[in-house]
Formats: C-alpha cells, sequence, structure tokens
C-alpha cells in the first residue's frame, strides 16, 4: 500500500523542467493525457506486485516513449540485408522525380477529378489510364489499392455467386497469413479447384466447365517455386478453352513486370505485355513489386470487362488515393521514357554492375578503416518475386574480434538510422546492391561508430 504513496501527482511530473520542456513542443492535453495513461499503468503494476518506480524513472520513462512514439513513422532505414523487395521495409522505394512529383501536387490542391478546359468533373484515372493503354497494349485499364483488392473486385463484378475454375497448384497463401481461395471467397464466388498439386491439364478445366462457370483464375506462383514433375496449362491455351464456352480468363500476375527479368541471369517473370498478348480478358498485379512504383492494383484488359469493374459499387471502396495515383503516374512515365533500369530504383539495384557494388565497398572500407572483408555473394529479389533467383553480388563481412556478430547487429539496428544486415557464419554481411547510393554515407559513419 505504501508504494501507491509514491506514485507522483499528475502535477508534479508536468512540473519537471524535462516535461516542461515538452510541452513547447506538444499539445497540453496530448502531454497531461500521456503522464495520467503513464501512472495509471503504474498502479495497474503495483497492484500485480511490482514495485512502483523512481520519481526520475518515471520522468525518463515518459520522455523515452514520446522519443520513440511521437515521431514520423515510418521512418527510413537502410536496407542492406541484400533483399530488393523487402515486404517488411516497404517494397519497392521510389524514384527520385516521382518523390518531386509527390512534393509538388501533396501540399496543393490538383486537377484530380476536374478538367480545367470543360471546368467539368473528370475521371482520376483518366491519365494514368492512358498511359498503362500505351505501354502494353491493352485495351482499357483501372487502378485499385492494392492487387489482392483487384483480384475481389474481378471476381465480385464478374463472377459473384458463380463458379471460378483454378488449379490447384495456384490456390496459394500469400504474404501475411492470407490465402488466396479465402480471400477470393469474400467476393461471393465459388472457387472451384481442379488437378492435383504439381500437375493441372487443359482437361481438368474443360470437365469442370458448367453452365454456372463464371471466369477461369491463374494465379502466377510467384513466392514458391514448382519444379520437378509438373504442368500447366500455358495462358494462351486456357483463353482459346474460355473463348470457347464465352467465359472471362482472370490472369493474376502477382508481381507483374513490364521487364523481362532474363536478361540479368534471373529466371523468366511473366510479363504483362506478354499476358495482353496471349489474350487475357483481365490481368492485374502489384505496383509496388518489379514495377517499382506504390502500392497499387493495376488491371487491365478488354474493355468490356474493364467497364463492369469501374461500375461496380465497391470499386468506390477500393479506388487509389491521389498521392498513389500521382506517384503512379511518375513511375510509368518512366518506362515511357525507356529508362527504369537508371531511374527506378529496384531496377537500379538488379541491374547493378558487379564492378560499381565492390567498389562502393571498398569505399566503405577505405572510409572507415573496419576490419571487414569483400566477399562474393548473392541478392534476392524478394516481396513475393521470382522465388529462389539469386544475383550475385558482392557484401562487405565483418568479422567479430571484441564483440559477436549478434551485438553487431542490434548496434546496427539500433543507429540513428537503423541498418539491417544479415548473419552468416558468425558475420555480419552487408549487401551493397540493396543500400541506395544515397545511403552510403549512413554506412560509413556508422561503421566508424561500432565496435566489432
Amino acid at each position: 500500500m505504501n508504494d501507491f504513496k509514491n506514485i507522483p501527482s499528475i502535477d508534479r511530473v508536468l512540473n519537471d523542467p524535462s516535461i516542461k520542456t515538452l510541452l513547447t513542443s506538444y499539445a497540453r492535453d496530448s502531454v497531461v493525457k500521456l503522464v495520467q495513461q503513464h501512472l495509471q499503468s503504474i498502479r495497474h503494476d503495483i497492484n500485480a506486485g511490482k514495485q512502483a518506480p523512481s520519481f526520475k524513472k518515471i520522468i525518463q520513462d515518459i520522455q523515452m516513449f514520446i522519443s520513440e512514439k511521437w515521431i514520423i513513422q515510418p521512418a527510413p532505414l537502410v536496407n542492406a540485408s541484400g533483399v530488393i523487395l523487402h515486404t517488411n521495409f516497404g517494397r519497392a522505394p521510389l524514384s527520385d522525380q516521382t518523390i518531386y512529383a509527390l512534393s509538388t501536387s501533396a501540399g496543393v490542391y490538383t486537377d484530380l477529378e476536374y478538367d480545367p478546359i470543360t471546368s467539368r468533373r473528370s475521371d482520376r484515372q483518366r491519365h494514368v489510364k492512358a498511359l498503362i493503354k500505351q505501354l502494353t497494349g491493352s485495351e482499357s485499364a483501372l487502378v485499385v489499392n492494392n492487387n489482392a483488392a483487384a483480384a475481389l473486385l474481378c471476381l465480385t463484378a464478374l463472377a459473384k455467386g458463380k463458379e471460378v475454375i483454378i488449379s490447384k497448384g495456384e490456390s496459394v497463401e500469400i504474404g501475411g497469413n492470407f490465402r488466396i481461395p479465402e480471400l477470393l471467397e469474400q467476393s461471393g464466388a465459388h472457387l472451384i479447384e481442379v488437378g492435383t498439386t504439381n500437375r493441372t491439364y487443359i482437361s481438368d478445366y474443360q470437365n469442370a466447365i458448367t453452365d454456372n462457370t463464371g471466369a477461369i483464375l491463374i494465379v502466377h506462383t510467384s513466392n514458391f517455386q514448382k519444379i520437378g514433375f509438373t504442368h500447366n496449362p500455358s495462358v494462351q491455351e486456357l483463353v482459346n478453352l474460355g473463348n470457347n464456352y464465352n467465359i472471362p480468363v482472370l490472369n493474376d500476375l502477382g508481381s507483374g513486370s513490364f521487364i523481362d527479368t532474363a536478361q540479368f541471369g534471373l529466371g523468366s517473370e511473366p510479363t504483362v505485355q506478354k499476358s495482353i498478348s496471349d489474350g487475357a480478358d483481365l490481368t492485374f498485379f502489384s505496383g509496388d513489386k518489379l514495377l517499382g512504383g506504390p502500392q497499387s492494383g493495376i488491371i487491365l484488359g478488354k474493355k468490356i470487362f474493364i467497364d463492369q469493374l469501374s461500375e461496380h459499387p465497391i470499386t468506390r471502396a477500393l479506388r487509389i488515393d491521389k498521392l498513389n495515383l500521382t506517384a503512379l503516374h511518375s513511375t510509368l512515365l518512366h518506362y515511357l521514357s525507356n529508362e527504369p533500369l537508371t531511374k527506378i530504383p529496384i531496377w537500379n539495384m538488379i541491374s547493378a554492375d558487379l564492378t560499381g557494388i565492390k567498389e562502393r565497398i571498398n569505399t566503405w572500407l577505405r572510409e572507415t578503416h573496419i576490419e571487414g572483408k569483400v566477399i562474393k555473394s548473392h541478392s534476392t529479389v524478394g516481396g513475393g518475386s521470382l522465388p529462389g533467383e539469386v544475383l550475385d553480388t558482392y557484401a562487405l563481412a565483418i568479422k567479430p574480434i571484441n564483440s559477436s556478430a549478434s551485438k553487431i547487429s542490434y548496434s546496427l539496428r539500433i543507429y540513428e538510422t537503423p541498418i539491417i544486415s544479415r548473419i552468416e557464419a558468425d558475420r555480419v554481411i552487408l549487401d551493397a546492391r540493396t543500400v541506395l547510393p544515397a545511403q552510403d554515407h549512413i554506412v560509413i559513419e556508422a561503421l566508424k561508430n561500432i565496435t566489432i
């Protein structure tokens, strides 16, 4: 009971010089509420048998909470993990030009849904739709807030109350424990799985067609590999089947690349353009994976189906916001200008020259004098793209002397700008391929200050 007497009053906390300083930067009501919550938490701890903290500790805890929580988030970090499209790190970083486009439109009014010439309301998607059609050859396009939303919208608008045929081997789980069947069942469509996990034939699809079939769905297995005794019909085969029965074929590409990845020594990821030329009625994919843009779900294909999606009530709930729309438009312009490899960060990483990667690491070593070695290693694309495929790279390997690999890795993670490495064979590995060149100075300063 005496411990309760040691809990300071709210006024005493607010009158502490450190807290008074905080009151010059934050709203008084916000600070008061935080103090109240913190003191209430201490009462709960005492009830649970814990001792009351000192007054000094209370003040420090409040200061620490504010310094950690009341800041702009998400906060920047340095990705030295070797995973280019790291979902936990926000996937694709945007280009400098895209960042500039965002800065010029975010703080002002824009012509988002306004035509200055006619002085009438217009379609927010008109500009980005024109670019997508130009780049892919599709009849029409629609952009929503992510690819899961794109898949949900397609099935809701075209196949609600109907059957959708999908290969059992493509009935997959994506990130965050979300399973494609469970997600798509929310559309009101009923998924009919055909074939087996490793082999599905065109006859399996044909035998499953009924008068209630609403669509044939193809899901590219972009986050795992199927190797060995496997078979799946081609997109063209399924399109021909769909045409014969007047059933739309929907192709979920997942990552959705505009560029042939084989030229970089990687496996060949199906391109958006190939899906269109193969005749898929609708193709959809993520904007923040191999496209290298913002989070978005891009749907393209036959105008008759895009119009049905655009007119569906759920489209309003899934529409893309003005900032992501700006970022997507700017990213697409890089493809129109034939400069994605130099301007879009993830493609700059994928296509990076090994000599240049090695030289950057040597610069880190020269500037820091840290005991480390340049080693050959491998980077991965990540983000549910090109599973099992790796890119040759160079990395900095740090062998602990008076510390440990876990302690060095932790020191890098808690640096003022966190640096994310990986540990292999009791060495801390920093892959320069996935470090943005503009962040090299952060790595150098951090390496100067860590103990190995």
